[in-house]
């Protein structure tokens, strides 16, 4: 079984590698990112593109058409028209989101950013967060990409997660920590 993910994973990094190298060849990477980037969203928001995409009984020529729609109607990128119908030839079109999602994350290495992610109990403005994240740049000395979300269950603080490095300053986690010392003695 872990041989099989082993092969997926190997698979699509090689796929998402070759498409960064083509797009970078052609001086389209941001453009083929954002093209990415929309489609990924495309798929997760619409239920009926996920089955098509996932569904083993579509025939190369249906998927040819979707994919071709697609491009048509968001104006896409030529290459990137292309290596979707690719991945359609190849039968790898079921793998198209981690392909893409590991396309995103190969750009954003190859600019010199770390992927952070922020969650507070406080709901915070676009200031807020931007001054979070300048002061994350500062202390890390690289670019931060900062995924943000709110989550009240929180009741106050935040959480910060670089990497595998994580700060919890949360009331949620304080509150465990006392419980759990209660519980131990």
């Amino acid at each position: 079984m872990s041989k099989n993910k082993d092969f997926s994973d190997t698979a699509l990094s090689r796929y998402s590698l070759a498409l960064f190298e083509l797009a970078e060849e052609e001086n389209s990477i941001g453009e083929i990112e954002h093209n990415s980037l929309l489609i990924s969203n495309l798929i997760l928001k619409n239920n009926e593109l996920s089955e098509i995409i996932k569904n083993p009984t579509n025939t190369r020529e249906d998927l040819h058409l979707v994919v071709n729609k697609i491009s048509e109607i968001y104006k896409l990128n030529n290459l990137f028209t292309k290596f979707l119908n690719f991945l359609v030839e190849k039968r790898r079109f079921f793998f198209v989101e981690k392909i893409l999602k590991n396309f995103v994350q190969t750009c954003s290495k190859k600019r010199g950013e770390v992927t952070a992610n922020l969650t507070t109990a406080k709901k915070l403005n676009n200031e807020e967060v931007n001054k979070i994240k300048d002061d994350l740049t500062k202390h890390i000395s690289s670019k931060i990409k900062l995924k943000y979300s709110h989550d009240p269950s929180l009741i106050g603080g935040l959480i910060i997660q670089v990497g595998s490095t994580m700060i919890d300053t949360s009331l949620r986690n304080r509150l465990q920590k006392l419980e759990n010392k209660m519980i131990g003695t």
